[in-house]
């Protein structure tokens, strides 16, 4: 039996990574692409509840959302496609990293989120890059972990976080199993003001450097290496509870 494949991302449905990823994937089975009709990138995990959303057929297997990544993965699995639930949900291929504390704002992330709250097994994809894109290099690496990712299913609650460095294929030097990094920002927000003189901002500065961790994402990337994360959706502090316990609880 062929595998069902469901496709999305955060860059939009006419995103040239989405269609690389497409043609990767579809060899390996029935794929359907629900995504945003637009830019969506870093909604994070959001998802819309105050007004309707609106979808557009494409073509016969690919459908446009005017919402955010975790809608279209949602919206896909819930009604859409009926009663064709995918085996499997990638996202991506996402234009620039999502690595460090990226995650936390990333749609591309997200989307694998829905999915994997779904019970979905889920691949979240980006290309360590911010123009001239080896979208051939990073579809090589999105086939081989989802063939994986179907041939032995994920750990309930836990996604493949993958992100590959803009290499010709043969330059890349292997894939680590990595663990997520830390990235350090400068002006997180830049203040201007326009021809009238109204003050406006733009939030979002420059990356100044990543903290050196030994087999993080960002280390890994940079060398030249596939990072593959696995991401855990429970996000408990286990090692801080029995000390909140003893003064909180115990104390109330």
């Amino acid at each position: 039996m062929k595998a069902k494949i469901l496709l999305s991302n955060d860059d939009g449905v006419n995103s040239e990574g989405l269609k690389a990823l497409e043609n990767a994937l579809s060899p390996l089975g029935e794929v359907y692409t629900v995504a945003p009709d637009r830019d969506q990138s870093a909604s994070s995990h959001s998802l819309n509840l105050v007004r309707p959303l609106r979808v557009e057929r494409i073509s016969e297997r690919v459908f446009s959302v005017d919402g955010t990544p975790t809608d279209c993965v949602n919206l896909a699995v819930n009604g859409i496609l009926g009663d064709w639930r995918p085996d499997l949900l990638v996202s991506g291929i996402n234009k620039a990293a999502n690595m460090g504390d990226d995650i936390t704002y990333s749609g591309t992330v997200s989307a694998a989120i829905e999915a994997t709250l779904m019970k979905i097994p889920a691949i979240a994809v980006s290309l360590a890059a911010k123009k001239d894109f080896l979208f051939s290099t990073a579809a090589h690496y999105s086939r081989m972990t989802a063939e994986f990712v179907l041939k032995t299913s994920l750990p309930e609650n836990t996604l493949l976080n993958v992100n590959i460095p803009n290499l010709p294929l043969e330059k890349v030097k292997g894939i680590r199993i990595t663990r997520q990094g830390k990235r350090v920002y400068e002006a997180p927000v830049v203040e201007k003001t326009d021809p009238r003189g109204k003050k406006y901002y733009w939030i979002g500065g420059d990356e100044i450097e990543s903290v050196k961790i030994e087999n993080s994402d960002i280390v890994s990337v940079l060398e030249g290496y596939v990072s593959i994360t696995p991401i855990k959706l429970d996000m408990t502090n286990y090692e801080y509870i029995e000390e909140l316990r003893e003064k909180l609880e115990n104390h109330a």
